[in-house]
């Protein structure tokens, strides 16, 4: 099933294949974060499950809150909606590439960290962190219509995952392996703003 909504300025198929590409994209950035967690404070399975929780269900509802955001001025910028998602996926996907770029952190390699970096604050405050993009990117699915709810399961569900996962891959490889997965998951963001552009545009035929 295609996944769409009515809101002003249109709307924008998304099909299962392209719904499941965004979220991981949008996990990626969880991941690459779960990784260096994973590297430092070496969890046991069931610490990574809470982690993956935890960093889930922000992640899910951070989308929700930029499309409402995005909602309320949707019927404002109806001729450029597609360019206003293109930018903001764009600019997401250029940020992370930029970051999957930077040096690697001593401390993200396994030395010991601060005693606060274990508090259940400290792993509130690096979720709500990387899902602030994901606020970014509903903003730009308000604009064109995508089904919010259906993503932001698929992106909560795949942050949930990807972070445990990424967890217990830290505490066996370290952090650099996150670093890859971030920048692929920027290279389908800016694709993923691509293919919204050009089908506003009838590029595509």
């Amino acid at each position: 099933m295609e996944a769409r909504s009515h809101v002003p300025g249109g709307s924008f198929f998304m099909t299962p294949l392209s719904i499941a590409v965004l979220s991981l994209s949008m996990s990626t950035d969880a991941f690459a974060a779960a990784v260096g967690r994973g590297a430092a404070h070496r969890p046991v399975f069931a610490t990574a499950v809470r982690n993956g929780l935890v960093f889930g269900v922000i992640e899910a509802i951070t989308p929700l809150i930029g499309w409402g955001l995005g909602l309320m001025a949707a019927g404002f910028v109806e001729q450029i909606d597609h360019w206003i998602a293109f930018g903001l996926l764009g600019a997401v996907g250029a940020k992370m590439l930029w970051e999957a770029f930077q040096p690697v952190d001593a401390e993200d390699e396994g030395a010991p960290g601060r005693a606060a970096r274990n508090g259940a604050l400290a792993l509130v405050a690096t979720a709500v962190g990387t899902s602030i993009d994901a606020a970014a990117v509903g903003v730009g699915l308000a604009f064109i219509g995508a089904n919010i709810w259906i993503i932001a399961l698929s992106i909560g569900v795949s942050t949930f995952v990807l972070t445990t996962l990424g967890m217990m891959i830290g505490k066996a490889v370290g952090v650099r392996f996150g670093k890859v997965a971030e920048f692929l998951g920027g290279v389908a963001l800016i694709l993923i703003g691509l293919s919204i552009l050009a089908d506003h545009m009838g590029w595509m035929g």
